[in-house]
């Protein structure tokens, strides 16, 4: 049987697909490799077996569940090899046996052949086993589920059992990553062919558990027929942007980053982009705030420099001479001295960063503009799109595209797997852990982009790259401990991720 290289983790490929491409290159690709599609069912059977050993190596009993299509083939397949291995094995079908699509029947006769039994649902015995095999829906799932297999998802997520899927959680939507209204955890996932988007994003990132992906063979035929606009993005790949300074620099070479915001009562916001803008490299960051915060923003960072902002100084032109980038809206506030700061930022052709309350602001009054970048969690996507959080987070790919069609420039859909969008492609960052849930987390990351823009990074790089520094840090920082992370406790990391060579 033909095998392919199974892969994790960090050799991922970085290109990632909606279901509707799998579906319509797949057969054709296989075609090209010589393989049919039930070869390619008997090499994804093989790859969940391979994966099953390598993830679950002292199991001897397992549990699959298959339902009526593809899916349920790899299913068949994985059992019989599973069987043939000497291990226990169990398969319970969903719906009717006899009513099996294509080559998934071809499967389901080999595993008869091989006097493997096939039982219902509820004769399915979740207790005694040691794994679950998910080969219930895969890929093919659109709109809501039908109760039975509500019923049973729920059921298998409840008994406390390590599951395998195959190919996706059943009940996850492949594209979006969205869960309507259960799905699958899996403790791994082994997904064929390429990657789904759904499985980064949202939901997905936390049902996939470990994701494995096999080619099955057919690979590079797959990628050179279909066309991806969405692709991961990582620190790694992006190290390159961070050159090497020569030995007579000045910090005059290295931009000016303007951090506006902290009204009253709301210093430590602008403090810490401020902070996070001068630990990404920017040669000089000052912050414009209100007179009232001039001790608790420079306390203990001498390095900052302030400039204030009141009706004295509406007149004055703020930003003709000092900055080459600004960042606005950490702490910003939403009253009438925050939104006479954003209009004078909207009329600049400044290279410029908008997050927290001036995107807030912005929802009230649309704008858009090519020189910026938006960075809203689904909260504020969700108020400058008029709409819910839940609907964003439905389908965050739409959302991001909706945002940056409407806005213009760059959009960073902050969240699990972190989508940039520029408008002709999608990057997802899936880096960062549930220790950022904590307050100021997006002011770091609003510093951070500053301060790679002021030093010369092209709005595109600036925030794929601040991104990535961005959750490598938060990951760095939480192997203390996730729960008590602070937005503060990544600058240390900051400087040594943008310092690839030290």
């Amino acid at each position: 049987m033909l095998k392919d290289q199974i892969k994790t983790a960090g050799s991922l490929p970085h290109s990632l697909y909606r279901a509707e491409q799998i579906k319509e290159f797949e057969g054709a690709a296989a075609q090209l490799a010589g393989l049919t599609l039930y070869d390619l069912m008997k090499v994804a059977g093989q790859a969940c077996y391979d994966v099953f050993k390598t993830h679950f190596p002292n199991a001897g009993k397992v549990l699959v569940f298959t339902g009526q299509g593809n899916n349920g083939g790899d299913g068949y397949i994985f059992a019989g090899i599973a069987k043939k291995a000497g291990l226990e094995v169990q398969l319970c079908q969903m719906g009717d046996p006899g009513n099996v699509a294509n080559d998934a029947r071809r499967a389901k006769k080999t595993w008869e052949k091989g006097q493997g039994k096939i039982e219902t649902i509820e004769q399915a015995n979740i207790g005694a086993t040691d794994v679950i095999v998910d080969a219930l829906l895969g890929t093919g799932l659109s709109g809501g589920l039908r109760p039975e297999f509500k019923s049973l998802i729920a059921k298998i997520n409840q008994a406390g059992k390590a599951v395998l899927s195959v190919d996706i959680p059943s009940g996850l939507n492949a594209d979006s990553g969205a869960v309507n209204p259960v799905a699958i955890k899996a403790a791994a996932t082994v997904t064929f062919v390429g990657l789904k988007q759904g499985l980064f994003t949202g939901a997905g990132a936390n049902h996939c558990g470990q994701l494995y992906c096999s080619g099955l063979g057919i690979t590079q035929y797959f990628a050179d027929l279909a066309v991806s606009d969405v692709s991961r993005v990582s620190y790694q790949d992006l190290t390159h942007l961070l050159k090497k300074r020569q030995r007579d620099s000045h910090k005059g070479q290295f931009g000016k980053t303007l951090v506006i915001g902290g009204n009253i009562g709301m210093p430590g916001a602008v403090r810490l982009a401020a902070e996070s803008a001068l630990r990404s490299g920017s040669g000089l960051v000052k912050v414009l705030t209100r007179q009232e915060n001039h001790n608790a923003v420079i306390f203990g960072r001498p390095e900052l420099m302030l400039q204030y902002y009141s009706e004295k100084t509406a007149s004055e032109d703020l930003f003709e001479d000092w900055p080459t980038v600004l960042v606005i809206g950490p702490g910003l506030g939403l009253d009438d001295w925050a939104q006479s700061l954003l209009k004078r930022v909207i009329g600049t052709e400044l290279p410029c960063v908008v997050d927290a309350d001036a995107l807030t602001l912005l929802a009230s009054k649309p704008v858009c503009k090519d020189n910026w970048i938006l960075t809203p969690h689904p909260g504020e996507a969700a108020k400058l799109l008029g709409t819910g959080i839940a609907e964003i987070e439905k389908d965050r790919f739409s959302a991001v595209r909706r945002l940056q069609s409407i806005y213009g420039g760059i959009v960073i859909l902050k969240g699990a797997g972190s989508l940039i969008c520029d408008g002709k492609q999608t990057f997802l960052a899936n880096v960062g852990n549930p220790g950022m849930a904590s307050g100021g987390m997006g002011d770091v990351l609003s510093g951070i982009i500053g301060g790679l823009l002021a030093q010369g990074l092209n709005s595109l790089d600036a925030a794929r790259l601040s991104v990535c520094i961005h959750g490598d840090a938060a990951d760095l920082a939480a192997q203390q401990g996730e729960r008590g992370l602070l937005a503060s406790d990544l600058f240390s990391y900051i400087r040594k991720l943008v310092n690839p060579s030290c």
